[in-house]
This record gives structure tokens, sequence and C-alpha cells, in this order.
């Protein structure tokens, strides 16, 4: 009986283990993360290079 009551608990015990779990969804944070920063850094590319681009036309050059 002994024997049985250990395997109960050790099963038990590996349903409740969640740290897997946990760092596959830090893992996804993480990665949504990095897809938000790559967004917001190609934005920021694109607008500067309009800004640019517009400040050489008003200077007379020529844009590119």
């Amino acid at each position: 009986m002994k024997f049985y009551t250990k395997i109960q608990a050790l099963m038990n015990s590996l349903r409740t283990d969640e740290e897997g779990a946990t760092a596959v969804e830090y893992g996804l944070m993480v990665s949504l993360i990095a897809v938000v920063i790559i967004g917001a850094v190609g934005a920021i590319g694109l607008a500067l290079t309009g800004m640019f681009n517009g400040v050489a036309v008003d200077l007379g050059g020529t844009p590119g």
C-alpha cells in the first residue's frame, strides 16, 4: 500500500509542475515584445527617411 501511495504522490506532483509551461509563456512574451520593437523601429525609420527627404528637397537637393 505504501508503494501505491508514493506513486500517487509522484503523479500528483508531476501534474502540478508548471515550470515548463511558464518557460514557454515567457518565451512567447519575449518573442511578441521583439516583434513589436522591430515594427516600431521600422516605422520610426520610415518616418525619419521621409523627414530627411523633405528637408533635402527644401534645401534644393534631391531626395534619396
